[in-house]
Parts: structure tokens; sequence; C-alpha cells
């Protein structure tokens, strides 16, 4: 049986980054992914965008909030010919990093091996071991069929909290009383002209119209959001949600059939709408649905939506979320609530560590957070920052507070 000092399961944002964080303390580190690329919701889900790397406003000057693992990929990124200069919104003050997802994939795939990290592809943790309230050992299906492997101390960052889950750490489907964040379908649009501007009332109009008869009919009716893909003159097109009720497989098999469906059909309406769109067509959905939310297993500490209002800044703190709440009950109505403060509220250890399996850690959207919270904390850009200081504390499961900050600001996080 292979024996790792940590194994990270999920490649997303937050995996990513602490198989980045425990690695480079020195860790031997096995990240497990279960698709055959990185990158989590950005390359499988089509979100073709960073959010939460930079608190809101700022001026010209946007404030970084976080580091270590993300600016290492920021560098790649820049090397494979991809600007990540952030773009801010003018309409709300966010900036957000554009992504291109091939570059991306590649740039994810550079770090790891610079880094030291092992990575298993095509490979998902399907059983767990058990001794005294510690995660022994983990089974691994991989393509060459089950393999086991140990580690002294494991990440949760898969999205959906499979492994905490296996290791029977109890949890909350959703919030807890029958509501889920619904589920998102970004489509990608080719067929463009480079700085072919989208006339939004007309796109509006459109809508409205296909909406009275149309089989698909979308919440977003006032056009939903519209993103440069770099080095492209294709667009991402944020437009389809789809309600969340159970978050099973079959659920999700509805979305995916739906969200299919209605991406031809809103790309006919984006065509006919507007002259400069009369060559648009659909590239690519997925490869997968987004999920905004399932599983929320229990934490040592739970962060609270007071937190993120009062933007609370704490001993324990060893990362930061900057992303509003992004609240999205009302489908295709987000309602976006900033974080008050100095514009940041730190995220505590507490809330990167599994209640009651001792050498169980969390990141990205598995930490642990009520409703309000997880609305801000559960973006790619949080999951980075989380990721990093879940790895660095795997990876010093015997250090203080103290010790542990230290450790990751010497490796480039902010605290």
């Amino acid at each position: 049986m292979d024996h790792y000092d940590v194994i990270v399961a999920g490649g997303g944002t937050g995996g990513f980054s602490a198989a980045i964080g425990a690695a480079k303390s020195g860790a031997r580190t096995l990240l497990v992914e279960k698709y055959g690329f990185l990158g989590g919701a950005a390359t499988n889900a089509n979100v073709l965008a960073f959010c939460g790397l930079y608190q809101r406003g700022g001026g010209e000057d946007p404030i970084p909030a976080s580091g270590g693992a993300s600016d290492l990929l920021l560098d790649r990124m820049r090397d494979l010919g991809v600007d990540p200069t952030p773009r801010q919104n003018v309409r709300t003050g966010h900036w957000l990093v554009d992504l291109e997802p091939e570059c991306l994939k590649r740039a994810l795939d550079m770090c790891l091996e610079a880094t030291g990290v092992e990575t298993l592809l095509h490979a998902k943790v399907v059983g767990t071991h058990m001794s005294d309230g510690r995660l022994t050992s983990a089974t691994l299906h991989a393509h060459e069929g089950n393999l086991d492997v140990e580690a002294a101390a494991y990440v949760d960052a898969t999205g959906d909290a499979h492994l905490a889950m296996l290791a029977g750490v109890p949890y909350r489907a959703g919030d807890g009383a029958g509501g889920f964040q619904p589920y998102s379908s970004p489509i990608r649009v080719g067929g463009l002209a480079p700085g072919t501007r989208i006339d939004r009332d007309r796109l509006s109009q459109a809508l409205r119209e296909y909406n009275e008869t149309g089989p698909f009919p979308t919440t977003r009716n006032t056009g939903g959001f519209f993103a440069p893909i770099p080095n492209s003159s294709d667009i991402w097109w944020m437009i389809i949600d789809h309600p969340a009720r159970t978050a099973t497989s079959a659920e999700l098999t509805e979305a995916e059939h739906y969200a299919r469906a209605a991406a031809r059909d809103y790309v006919d309406v984006l065509r006919q709408s507007q002259p400069a769109c009369a060559n648009a067509f659909l590239v690519q959905t997925g490869p997968q649905v987004g999920i905004r939310e399932s599983r929320h297993v229990e934490a040592e500490t739970t962060m609270t939506g007071d937190d993120l209002l009062r933007g609370r800044q704490r001993s324990d703190g060893v990362a930061r979320a900057a992303w509003p709440m992004e609240d999205h009950s009302r489908i295709g109505h987000p309602v976006f609530t900033p974080v008050g403060g100095d514009g940041f509220a730190h995220i505590p250890l507490g809330s990167l560590r599994a209640r009651g399996v001792s050498n169980l850690y969390l990141a990205g959207r598995t930490i642990g957070a009520d409703p309000m919270a997880y609305a801000s904390i559960r973006v790619m850009g949080t999951a980075f920052a989380s990721g990093f200081a879940a790895g660095i504390a795997a990876a010093h499961p015997a250090a203080d507070i103290e010790s542990l900050k230290t450790k990751i600001n010497e490796l480039g996080g902010l605290i």
C-alpha cells in the first residue's frame, strides 16, 4: 500500500491549492481527481472566470484576497500567453480573472509538476478505513481497478464532501431546510466577430418573447451575464439555471438534459435577435452542469453570515473570504450582499477541520459555513485561499495557530 503524508481528494481550485500548500511544506502529497483534468467548475462546468481572488472595489488597484498557489497559477497562465490581469465589472465593482480552459488545464498541470505533487486522474475515493477517530486509509477506484492508499492526513476538496461523507462525518443537505442553490450551465458561444457587443434591450425582448411559447423558458430574461474568453472571439454566457431540490444523480440527469436542449434554443434567440451575432453557434456546454450546492459536513467551527457582514477578523483566521454573499435562492436573479469591515472576513482554522475525524481537513466549498456564509466562500477564488491553508495545516498537524499562520505567510498566503 502506498503511503503519503497528505492525500487530497478533488482537483478544483481548493484541492489544487491544498496539494500545492502541502507539497511546499515538504509533505509527500497525492492529489486524486475523477476527471482527466483539473480545474473544477472552470474546466468541467464552463465557469470561465475566477471570482474572489480580489476584494470588491479598490479603485484602479485591486486588493488581493488570496496568494500562494493562486499566484503560482496566474504566473503559469501568463507564461502560456493568457493575461490574468483582473477585469472589474463596472456595475458591481467585482474583480474577475477571465479564463481560457485549455490554458488553465495546462497551467494547473505545470504547477503540480514543478511542486512535486503526485497526481492521479481518472480516480475517485470510494471507501475509507477508520481507527480511533482517524482516517487510516482510503480506497480509490482507478481505471485499472481499486487501489488502497494511506496517509497521515487527508483533505476533502471534492465540493460534494464525498470523502467526509464516506468517513462518517455528519452533514446537512443544502440549507438543511430543503433549499439548494440552483444548478448553473454556462455555455460557450463562437462565431462572433472580435469586439462584438450585445444589444441587451433587443436580447431581453427576444427572450421574453421566447418565454411565452418556448419549451425552455429562462429565468434570466434580462439577458444573463456575458464575459470574454481570452485569446478568442468566443464568449461564455451565464443564461441557464435549473432548480435543485435533492442533488441526486436522477435530478442531475434531468438538469443535464434540460441544459443541453435549452442552450441550443438560447443561441438561436441570440442569433436571430442580434445582427452582429448572425453567425453565432454553440461551441460547448459542460462537460457537466455546475453544482452550486450539495452536502455540508460539520466542521469544528462554522463560519457565519454575520462574520461576513461584519468583516470579522480573528486570531484563528488562516485565510480570507472577500467575495460577496451571492444568493441564488430566487433563480436567475442573484442577490449580492457585500462583505463588511475592511472588505474581507477571516476563515478560521476550525472551519477547515472536520468534526470527529482528527486528521481530515476541508477545502473549497466543503468548509464549515452556514447557508449565508456559504454563498460567499463557495467561489473558486476563495477556494484557492481555504485550500492553501488546509494543505499547509494538513502537513503540519501539530503546529499551533501562530506557527501555522507564520508558515502560510512564508509560503505566500494572505491572512
